[in-house]
Order: C-alpha cells, then structure tokens, then sequence
C-alpha cells in the first residue's frame, strides 16, 4: 500500500491514466468541499514505492470529479462547485487550456467516451446532462427530464413517527443529477442517475433521447452508476440506501409511473443485490479485468471489493441468485474520513487507488 497526502485539500476523485501506467489525477476540494478553493493534483507512482507529486492546478472552486482525456495523454477534465468544467494540459502551468461554462449550478461528474473518444459527458444539479467535444465551447446536446413528483422516501416510512421536525427545503425545479457515464460498449449511450432515485438510460441516436427511466432504489437518492466492461446490458447503481444492485437493463419494462399504485412505486427487482456497507455508497466501479467484480467507496470510511455471482440461468429465483456472505471479497479500511474516490488501474490487475476527506490518497492492491 502506498500513500500521498493533498494536505489542506478534501479528495473528491481520482483517476488513473488510460496511457501512462503509473500516472493519477485527483480532484480535491478545501473545506470539504463546502466553500474554498479546488486542486488538481498530477501524482506519479515510483518503481521504489512511492507517490510523488508532478504538477498542481489551483481552481477558484471546490472540484467533485476527474477524467483523462482519451485523445491526449497529457490532458485531463475536471468539474467544479462553480458549474464550469476545465481542460488542463499537465504540461502547461497554472491555467486550464479551455474551459465550458453552461451548467447553472454544480457539475458533479465528467466522463470521457472510451468508444467514441472525440466526446465527453457532464452531469449537473441543474438536472441536465451536456455532451461536449473539446474542440468547441458549446454543448454538442443537452439530455434532460421532468422532475420526478411521484417518489418520496418518506411514503415508506408510514406510520413512523418523523425523524425531525425541521421543515424539508425541497428544490422544486429539478432532480440533481450525480453521475452519468458512457457505455463502454455503443457511443451513443449514457446511463445517470438522480436524486429522485431514477436510473436513466439515454440514447442520443433517437429522437427522444430517454429510452429507459426507472426507480432504482425505492425512493432513496441514488448516487453513482457504472456500465459493465464485459456484459453490455448489466449496470451497477448505488445509493443512499446503503445498497449497490445489479441491474440488466433488458429485464426492465419501460412502466409510467401514472400506471402503477401510490404504493407501488418502489420500482423493478434487480438481478443482484450486495449489501455490506454501514452508510450512504458514493461511488460503485466495474473492474476493468472481470466482468463479476466491482469496487465501491463509502461515507462508512471503507472501500469494498465484491463478486457479483449472479446465476444466469435462475434469474428470477433470488435463493439462488444471491449467495450471501459470499459476495464481499476484499475491505479496505484505511481512511479516515467519508471515501468519495477511487478507480481501477489499467495496468496492474487488482490494483486501486481510493481519495477521500481525510486529505489521503492510497493505492492499494484489491485483488
């Protein structure tokens, strides 16, 4: 296991280089990413151990995600508290070498198409997710839904008394947005998913782009969301609920809501489900090197490594389709503080690296 401290910054993500095999790139923010400044810090990990710093770049706001750029090994997109997204070029000082500036309020995710490398994906709190080239300021497209009235938390909760009775500022104008990604498989698709606990698959071929809008986790805020490497139609979501399910989006019926019951309105069964984590999972990510095994991060402080054993031929069985106590394979517990980052690496197979509030970024070995 190797180290590196961001001393004064929170770490929000990290990434490794799809070119460079000992190259990172971690989005920090100060104060926890509440007000302050943003860094982005290049890090490189020595033949002997080490995690030595090779470059930073100081933001006027907190930064909440990382990618590297699939055309340019030296070039790597960030997003900002400030609803901006930047270009840097590693080898340059100082300034990003452009900058998109459309979101209206906070850009939580930014990924680069690992199919069609000429775009990336942003995803905001204002609801909407922007496809951009770097070649151009302007969005290529805008995906956008209506906010989501029909699915509250709290109708689970019937008969229960509140847990507070501090009034709930609802934002009743949009869902935020905490993560889209592109398939690694088909250029045209994203998956995202939002505060109103919907999973969306967009594909941006069609003339309504929405082809896919479910309930993933019955209500509860859904925070991060990955496309298998291996299987196209299998996704992964994870939430505030403290669960990370396995979904095969051929298996899901296309249901509006206005047909199903008020009380009904907990969506489709997933094909698995893996529970473990003790808070809220930040961040869940497919493995580059198997197609049954993932990686999550939490506000537990830990960083779990599953098996997804899902039995393809009794899909519809859940005895045999969850062999429990069996699915949790590696749990790192070094942080601190909440984990918010980490990524697989490319190169080395079971290698990782995780960020997170304690001002530590850790590469260690996962598999």
């Amino acid at each position: 296991m190797f180290g590196f401290r961001t001393t004064g910054y929170n770490g929000y993500a990290c990434k490794y280089s799809p070119f460079y095999d000992n190259k990172l790139a971690v989005a920090t923010a100060a104060n926890y990413g509440l007000v302050g400044n943003g860094r982005l810090y290049i890090l490189s990990i020595t033949n002997d151990g080490r995690i030595i710093q090779d470059a930073q770049f100081d933001t006027q706001d907190g930064l909440f995600d990382v990618s590297w750029s699939e055309l340019h090994e030296n070039q790597v997109l960030t997003c900002s508290g400030d609803g901006s997204i930047s270009l840097f070029d590693i080898t340059l000082h100082n300034f990003p070498i452009r900058r998109f500036e459309e979101h209206q309020r906070e850009v939580f995710s930014v990924n680069w198409n690992m199919v069609d490398k000429s775009m990336f994906c942003s995803s905001s709190w204002d609801s909407t997710i922007k496809v951009w080239s770097p070649l151009r300021e302007q969005s290529l497209t805008t995906l956008s839904s209506e906010k989501d009235m029909t699915v509250k938390a709290d109708a689970l909760m019937d008969n229960k008394a509140p847990l507070s009775t501090k009034p709930i500022m609802e934002n009743t104008m949009n869902d935020c947005v905490y993560q889209a990604t592109f398939s690694p498989h088909d250029p045209s698709l994203i998956v995202s998913v939002n505060s109103a606990s919907r999973c969306q698959v967009w594909d941006m071929r069609s003339s309504s782009p929405l082809a896919l809008n479910f309930i993933s986790h019955a209500g509860m805020e859904a925070l991060s969301c990955d496309f298998n490497k291996y299987r196209p139609s299998v996704i992964a979501t994870s939430s505030v609920d403290k669960s990370i399910k396995i979904w095969d989006i051929r298996m899901i019926p296309d249901l509006q809501p206005a047909f199903l019951a008020q009380k009904s309105r907990v969506g489709p069964s997933p094909i698995n489900k893996l529970i473990g984590h003790d808070f809220a999972v930040r961040k869940v990510q497919w493995s580059p090197h198997a197609s049954d095994t993932l990686m999550s991060s939490s506000y537990d402080m830990t960083c779990k490594i599953w098996r997804d054993q899902t039995d393809e031929s009794a899909r519809f069985m859940s005895n045999m389709r969850m062999k429990h106590g069996e699915a949790l394979i590696n749990n790192f517990d070094m942080h601190r503080e909440f984990v918010l980052g980490c990524d697989w690496s490319l190169w080395g197979r079971g290698f990782v690296a995780s960020t997170g509030w304690d001002e530590m970024v850790y590469v260690w070995k996962a598999t």
